[in-house]
């Protein structure tokens, strides 16, 4: 399984710099499990949201592009619900503090260790750094 962070997904939606290095990972993973927690989809909701806030989505339907993130979801993700071990397991992260995590990432990271994942996918340069320094398979992917 190789999980998703949020950073991944929202480039999946939105035209980013990234969107098509990340479309063609994800192209060539053929028969592997992707997966996303259900706090990855708050995050990835909050930052869409905030985007149609602040005026950085303007001409973007809402209803189509929060459609389109179910959709994606639906048709190609499993849904990783955290636990309670996930959440002792990111404590356990953030009382690390050479790998300076904040508490969102320290879950992601957690959730997808305790579900045995493969291959963490973020774009975010401080968790991937954090994550390679708790000896976690965490990769840009490209």
């Amino acid at each position: 399984m190789r999980y998703l962070h949020s950073s991944v997904v929202v480039s999946l939606l939105l035209q980013e710099a990234t969107t098509g290095a990340v479309h063609r990972l994800l192209q060539g993973l053929v028969d592997v499990e992707l997966a996303i927690s259900d706090w990855g989809r708050l995050e990835v909701l909050s930052v869409l949201a905030q985007g149609f806030r602040t005026g950085a989505l303007t001409g973007v339907d809402k209803r189509e592009l929060f459609g389109r993130l179910e959709v994606l979801i639906r048709s190609s993700l499993s849904v990783l619900v955290p636990s309670a071990a996930d959440y002792g397991e990111a404590q356990r992260f953030v009382r690390t503090p050479e790998a300076a995590l904040r508490g969102g990432d320290a879950l992601h990271l957690a959730i997808a260790a305790n579900h045995g994942a493969d291959a963490i996918y973020t774009l975010d340069k401080g968790m991937l750094k954090a994550g390679r320094l708790l000896g976690l398979p965490v990769e840009r992917g490209f």
